[in-house]
């Protein structure tokens, strides 16, 4: 039976920053990708506290919200209510996906390999946040969260 873990990262989306070398050669990740991927794992853990890492394939929806700009006119909001104006802004779909992919190995799943199936969605929203659902094949009980963060 298909189960699923649902969760939300509020704060705009972040990409994965590219390592950084020292001048001896030893590479590290960048301090805000490190703040950021503490923070997926902070609210995947809060809102599955008692979640085992799956260890067969995932599929894996990702949908980024981005704020809407200040400087949008009446025109422009109205546009994006109707649909069709999407960010074509940084990070791109590509990093977000593994910002958050890689904040939940070891914690969500053994590890992101595990993912056969990867959806990344951009779009604005009233505010930012990022939305993960990871789908898995699982026992007949459903995995309740503890708490929901809108």
């Amino acid at each position: 039976m298909e189960k699923c873990l649902f969760f939300t990262v509020p704060g705009a989306p972040k990409g994965k920053g590219r390592p950084r070398v020292t001048k001896t050669g030893h590479a590290f990740t960048p301090k805000d990708t490190a703040e950021y991927e503490n923070l997926v794992r902070l609210y995947f853990t809060q809102t599955y506290p008692r979640h085992v890492p799956i260890t067969g394939p995932i599929r894996a929806e990702i949908s980024a919200y981005f704020p809407i700009p200040k400087s949008w006119t009446k025109k422009k909001r109205q546009q994006w209510k109707e649909g069709g104006v999407y960010p074509v802004v940084k990070p791109d779909a590509d990093n977000i996906a593994k910002s958050i992919l890689d904040s939940l190995n070891n914690i969500a799943f053994t590890d992101d390999s595990h993912v056969i199936e990867l959806n990344v969605r951009k779009l604005y929203g009233t505010f930012p946040h990022v939305d993960t659902l990871i789908r898995y094949d699982g026992p007949e009980e459903m995995e309740k969260p503890e708490h929901v963060h809108a």
